[in-house]
């Protein structure tokens, strides 16, 4: 192993926070002589620092996985309940110092790592049993005395990538319906947060997974297509899946369809949240900022326009500016973002629009925070085509409000943009909130409640470049299993 092995955890399983942040590969932690430095985004100050895999070290990950695999394929539904409802109830009892290491790495808030955990939780304990209703078919044949039998089967080793934002839920999401179908996976974290991903690491492997069933690696930026490249390019590797941005799911897209490997992408978002003139005001303009603004807007699903019947406009626009001062207070602090560069990216948004007409209803267009990682939420109005936001996914507290004629020019918006991942609709007529939702061209759309949401029996995956394919619940399964005939004569 090109790393050394260390043990750097005590009895509890928390991390040793005197040393680098370790790999896990086939059941160990590896330190390397190449490390990066992680900062707290809401102190702008050195965290720690953390080992970065190489090329050939993320090799010997999938190399153990592929070993792994020979056995972990035969594991018995009973053995991996077992597992994965072990790691939930460790997951339950580690919560705090897990939440502890999301806030410090992704300057998240308190109910926001609150949800990651807990989402997590009900995710292990809803796919601990699934592995059991793995179902192939007896199909009909057209020849008597024959027959046929459809198996579903493991496709070996899967290589996940997931993000900062929300580790936990899309680090957990990444690898565990793949090891539930009987697959083995070297999962890569964001840089952002390696010690966030290595606490998903240390709670599978001290929940009993077997070595080599799970590696979790991360690396310095500067390494990025190095080794991404060589994990795909590896005959070892069967499916590619990535969660994160549109810009670089196209590069993992494009870098697997050469090797000619499947995948899973969920990606950007751009999504709309049609009020219309029959909504509860109050009710739909709390969910519209909560959609927009949680996290600091840092959410594929988040809201980032909202088309409001024109009937309802000035009243909707007085309540949604109370909700998002409920959400973040203008005397308060200002949301963190990770980086600095997405702030900076929110800002020209904002100029832009409003040298080309938008109007600031709710907010500041220039930067005035004493941390270049905060900004407080904006909300502009008169948002047309033309303005950079009208298209560009802000992935910040930035929201367009958008004056709609009808529900027909409302759907025409909302489908007016590349990606395809939510959407939201706020009426009190659920046959018209049913109609209006058949026709948004999006993975899902959520009928008056915030775009964003996320439950572990409900599929969850985009349209357009948004991406495709679902996680969670028997659909995550399907993902990660292929399909094999055989036949027979009597």
């Amino acid at each position: 192993m090109n790393g050394h092995s260390n043990n750097s955890s005590d009895s509890n399983g928390a991390a040793d926070m005197s040393k680098p942040v370790p790999l896990w590969i086939a059941g160990k932690q590896v330190q390397t002589e190449t490390t990066f430095p992680v900062t707290s985004p809401t102190t702008t100050e050195h965290l720690w620092t953390s080992s970065s895999v190489s090329a050939p070290l993320a090799l010997e990950a999938l190399d153990a996985a592929q070993t792994a695999f020979k056995t972990w394929r035969h594991a018995t539904p009973a053995e991996i309940r077992k597992i994965l409802l072990r790691a939930a109830d460790i997951f339950e009892a580690r919560r705090d110092e897990l939440a502890g290491y999301m806030k410090a790495e992704t300057g998240a808030l308190a109910n926001f790592a609150g949800f990651n955990t807990t989402q997590s939780i009900e995710v292990l304990r809803d796919v601990a049993g699934r592995s059991a209703h793995i179902l192939g078919e007896i199909p009909k044949t057209s020849t008597p005395g024959t027959g046929a039998f459809i198996f579903k089967e493991p496709y070996g080793v899967i290589f996940g990538a997931a993000p900062w934002n929300a580790p936990y839920i899309l680090g957990l999401r990444a690898f565990i319906y793949a090891i539930a179908a009987g697959n083995t996976v070297v999962l890569k974290g964001s840089e952002l947060s390696p010690r966030t991903f290595w606490a998903l690491g240390s709670v599978m492997k001290e929940a009993g997974l077997p070595d080599g069933v799970l590696s979790v690696i991360y690396h310095r930026p500067e390494d990025a297509v190095e080794v991404t490249n060589a994990i795909i390019e590896s005959a070892v590797v069967k499916k590619v899946n990535f969660t994160g941005s549109t810009l670089v799911g196209s590069i993992y897209a494009s870098k697997a369809g050469k090797e000619l490997k499947p995948v899973l992408m969920e990606l950007g978002g751009k999504a709309s949240a049609i009020v219309c003139e029959d909504a509860e005001v109050e009710s739909a303009a709390m969910q519209c900022a909560m959609g927009a603004f949680i996290h600091a807007g840092q959410v594929c699903m988040a809201t980032e326009r909202i088309l409001v019947n024109r009937k309802i406009l000035d009243k909707f626009a007085e309540a949604l500016k109370g909700a998002s001062e409920k959400i973040y207070a203008a005397e308060g602090e200002a949301p963190v973002l990770v980086a600095k560069a997405t702030v900076e990216k929110n800002h020209k948004l904002l100029a832009d629009a409003v040298a080309k007409g938008g109007k600031v209803i709710a907010g500041d267009v220039d930067p005035r925070e004493d941390s270049a990682y905060r900004m407080r939420p904006v909300i502009v109005s008169d948002v047309k085509k033309g303005m950079d936001l009208y298209y560009t996914e802000s992935f910040g507290p930035s929201v367009s409000l958008i004056a709609v004629e009808s529900d027909e020019e409302a759907i025409e918006i909302a489908n007016d943009t590349e990606y395809g991942l939510s959407g939201a609709v706020f009426t009190q007529n659920l046959g018209r909130g049913l109609k209006i939702a058949k026709q948004i061209d999006s993975g899902a759309v959520h009928i008056n409640s915030m775009s964003i949401h996320d439950e572990a029996t409900l599929p969850h995956g985009g349209v357009k470049k948004s991406g495709w394919g679902r996680f969670n619940a028997q659909w995550g399964l399907e993902e990660f299993l292929k399909l094999k005939t055989v036949t027979y004569m009597e």
